[in-house]
């Protein structure tokens, strides 16, 4: 059924996004969100998932390429 526009607004009291919830990560403390692994030392639930330091490498290596690319032009 249609809503009116006064009630336009009771409808929509529920649609507000709640305030999200961080757990600290087990290993190295920093703040993540639940059911997540560590951005920082790539860590879930005490195993190591992610290769954060091939990932850092990775995005140190492109920008310097890219920064070469931009120097030669």
């Amino acid at each position: 059924m249609r809503h009116t526009r006064s009630n336009k607004g009771n409808v929509r009291s529920h649609h507000a996004l709640g305030e999200l919830r961080f757990s600290a990560c087990s290993s190295c403390g920093k703040k993540h969100l639940p059911h997540t692994a560590c951005e920082n030392c790539g860590k879930y639930n005490g195993r190591v998932v992610l290769d954060v330091h091939s990932r850092i490498a990775k995005k140190d290596k492109k920008a310097k390429e890219k920064a070469k690319t931009e120097s030669k032009q």
